[in-house]
């Protein structure tokens, strides 16, 4: 039932759930005006105005029609995947959709996947629904990042997350994932200024795959090397105590796409043109969506996902693109070319 869902273009949350919780996936997307109850607070609840999903499907003639089709063709690529990759997954619980953020003033929902610009899309949906002023750029990053600040789809009622899956645009930014990989490893482990996060995560790292740690690397957990940070992945110890925290799990396991239907694929290596093209269906076309990497900073992030992978055995290498080659596949990313995988 969960694919026959997803090919039509109703609410693609295959089935999200318990007896309570069942999401209609035949019913289909709600392209007219999206229900009377007009309690969610947006005018184009009523009519009054086309909602961001509307437009999206009504951009034939529009200036916008060149990148509507860009994204019609990611959300075929992404249905024919998962057609072919997936086998029979699990109902979706309330709690899987705490990486969707709500925007009810815009009719938006966003899944954030850390290390792919989402301190910077929370900043703009922080001043899109009003909660923060000004240009996004300003609002600091522990604000953006503050629980409570956006609302998630998994806080609200089994009726009203089936109203919202149905009427509002839906979307997600995605990345190379060895890239977002490297990314994470280098902000949250290998920085000084993560103490935190490497006294929570580092120091386990070190007290299991260091033997002859010295006491303070065991305590702190600062000086954690990538291979140590693979080997920890890899470890079946690791998802057997906990989930993967969010900076390395994968993307496909945050926003379930496959489950859920997403409208707009963006991608990391085009963000700056996505992010317009979301801004521009949502109706704020002059919000400035905060400065995207420039090309020399997209190289470099490129360059140190080769540099650290150098020096990791083709037999790692190859464990560890099948730990994340579902985002390659579902994604449409290639394997690097500097990986021995054969």
């Amino acid at each position: 039932m969960g694919m026959r869902c997803w090919r039509r273009r109703g609410l693609a949350a295959a089935c999200l759930v318990t007896a309570l919780l069942l999401l209609l996936c035949a019913a289909p997307r709600a392209l007219g005006p999206a229900f009377g109850n007009r309690a969610l607070g947006s005018s184009w609840l009523g009519g009054e105005r086309r909602s961001p999903l509307q437009k999206l499907y009504d951009l034939d003639q529009d200036p916008l029609a060149a990148l509507a089709e860009v994204h019609r063709q990611r959300r075929d690529l992404l249905s024919s995947a998962c057609s072919r990759h997936t086998r029979r997954q699990r109902l979706l619980q309330p709690e899987d959709l705490r990486h969707v953020l709500v925007d009810d003033t815009h009719g938006l929902l966003y899944c954030y996947v850390p290390k792919v610009a989402c301190t910077n899309w929370k900043r703009v949906l922080l001043a899109l629904s009003g909660k923060a002023r000004g240009d996004p750029r300003a609002i600091p990053a522990h604000e953006a990042h503050a629980p409570g600040r956006l609302p998630s789809l998994a806080d609200f009622s089994p009726a009203e997350i089936n109203r919202r899956l149905r009427a509002y645009l839906t979307f997600l930014f995605v990345r190379e994932p060895f890239e977002r990989l490297a990314s994470a490893y280098r902000n949250k482990l290998a920085r000084p200024y993560s103490a935190d996060f490497q006294r929570r995560y580092g120091a386990r790292i070190v007290q299991r795959l260091r033997p002859r740690a010295l006491p303070v690397a065991r305590a702190r957990g600062h000086d954690v090397r990538f291979a140590e940070f693979l080997a920890y992945l890899l470890d079946p110890r690791t998802r057997r105590e906990e989930p993967f925290n969010e900076h390395w799990e994968r993307a496909h396991a945050l926003c379930h796409p496959c489950r859920l239907r997403y409208d707009v694929v963006g991608k990391f290596e085009t963000l700056a043109e996505d992010a317009a093209f979301v801004l521009a269906l949502a109706g704020a076309p002059d919000l400035s969506f905060p400065a995207p990497p420039r090309p020399r900073a997209a190289a470099a992030s490129q360059d140190l996902a080769a540099r650290l992978f150098r020096d990791i055995s083709p037999f790692y290498q190859r464990r560890l693109f099948d730990l994340y080659k579902m985002d390659f596949l579902l994604f449409n990313y290639s394997a690097p070319s500097y990986l021995r995988l054969h």
